[in-house]
C-alpha cells in the first residue's frame, strides 16, 4: 500500500459527510469525491481537502490512482458498484446495509476472493466505544451466566416525501431492514450470537410522507441459552427525542446502558460500576477506518467482513420470514 490510501467516496450525501469528517484527519489517507452532479463533487472535495473530483462513479473507479472505493449510495446500486470496483482491483468500503439479499452477498464474496481485496462492510455500531465495553463486560463475566437481552430504540424520525428511503426498491427494504440491522448486529455481536431470530412487526400505518413501514420487534435466542428482544420504531416519540435504555440480564446482575452509548451501568460481581464509554469516537467511525487500512496493511480481512455481515443478513432473512 502507498504511503497514503487514496480513497474515492461514491455518493456525496449525509452518510459521506460522517465519514470524510474522520478520514480527512488521518494523514494516511488521501480522499477523492464521485457524484453523478459534478458541482457537489468538488464541493466535497474544496470542503475535506480532496484531491480529485469524478462528475460520475464510473470515473472514480476506472482511475488507476485510486486504490480504494467507499460505495456510499442507495442500497439498491451497492451490489453493480461494490462488484465493478471489485474489478477494477479496489479494496471496499460499503455503507449498509450491504444488500438487499443473502444471494447478493455470496457473489460479492465470490468476487473478493478472485480480486484478493479487502472489503469492510460499514457497521459503524461494531466499532463504538459502548459495543467494546459490553463485551468486554460480557467476557469478564461481570453478571454471570446470561438470561435475557433487552434492546430498545424508539425515536421518531420520520423521513420527508423526497427522501429516497421511502421507495423500499431503492432501500433494500423498509425502516428496520435499512437502519435497524445496525442494532440487530449490536445485539448479536456482544460475545453470544444469536442463532435464531423471529420478527412480529405491528400493522404500519400510510399516514404522512414517510410511508415505510417504521417498527419491529425482532425476538432471538442466542447461542449460550439465553433469549433477547429488539424493540425498534422511528414512528415512536422518546424522551428527549431518542433517549432510551436497554439492558443485558444475568443470573449475578444487569447492566444497564443509555442505547445511543452515553453511559453503561453494570451491578453484578464487585461494587456497582458506572462507565462512561467515551464520546471522541462515539459513532465508531475512526476505529472502522483504522480496521480497513490495517486489514490492507496485513492482507487480512477486516472485523465487520463480508462474512460477519452475511450473518446479519441471515438474521434478516428469518426476521421477515412469514
Amino acid at each position: 500500500m502507498p504511503d497514503r490510501l487514496r480513497l474515492a467516496c461514491l455518493g456525496c450525501g449525509f452518510i459521506t459527510r460522517l465519514h470524510s469528517r474522520t478520514l480527512a484527519k488521518r494523514g494516511d489517507v488521501s480522499l477523492a469525491f464521485a457524484s453523478r452532479d459534478r458541482a457537489r463533487a468538488d464541493a466535497f472535495r474544496r470542503e475535506f481537502g480532496g484531491v480529485a473530483a469524478y462528475g460520475d462513479y464510473e470515473s472514480a473507479i476506472a482511475d488507476p490512482a485510486i486504490d480504494a472505493v467507499l460505495v456510499a449510495v442507495p442500497t439498491a446500486f451497492h451490489r453493480a458498484l461494490t462488484l465493478a470496483a471489485l474489478a477494477a482491483g479496489k479494496h471496499v468500503i460499503v455503507e449498509k446495509p450491504a444488500f438487499p439479499t443473502t444471494a447478493d452477498f455470496l457473489d460479492v464474496i465470490e468476487a473478493r476472493d478472485r480480486a484478493g481485496r479487502v472489503v469492510l462492510i460499514g457497521e459503524n455500531d461494531h466499532y463504538k466505544p459502548q459495543a467494546r465495553t459490553l463485551r468486554r463486560l460480557l467476557s469478564d463475566d461481570v453478571i454471570g451466566p446470561m438470561v435475557f437481552a433487552h434492546f430498545t430504540t424508539i425515536a421518531r424520525r420520520l423521513k420527508g416525501a423526497d427522501d429516497w428511503r421511502n421507495d423500499e426498491a431503492m432501500a433494500g427494504g423498509d425502516a428496520f431492514f435499512e437502519e435497524g440491522i445496525h442494532w440487530l448486529h449490536l445485539a448479536g455481536s456482544l460475545g453470544p450470537r444469536i442463532v435464531s431470530a423471529q420478527g412480529f412487526q405491528p400493522e404500519a400505518s400510510r399516514e404522512g410522507p414517510d410511508r415505510r413501514a417504521k417498527s419491529m420487534l425482532a425476538a432471538f435466542h442466542y447461542d449460550n441459552g439465553a433469549t433477547g428482544a429488539l424493540y425498534y420504531s422511528r414512528e415512536v416519540p422518546s424522551a428527549l427525542k431518542g433517549l432510551r435504555l436497554s439492558s443485558i440480564f444475568g443470573r449475578d446482575g444487569v447492566i444497564t446502558f443509555e442505547s445511543n452509548g452515553a453511559f453503561v451501568l453494570a451491578r453484578g460481581k464487585g461494587m456497582p460500576r458506572l462507565l462512561l464509554p467515551g464520546i471522541r469516537d462515539i459513532r465508531g467511525y475512526a476505529a472502522m477506518h483504522q480496521d480497513f487500512i490495517a486489514a490492507i496493511t496485513a492482507g487480512r480481512q477486516p472485523e465487520m467482513s463480508l462474512e460477519r455481515a452475511l450473518d446479519d443478513q441471515r438474521l434478516m432473512d428469518q426476521i421477515y420470514r412469514r
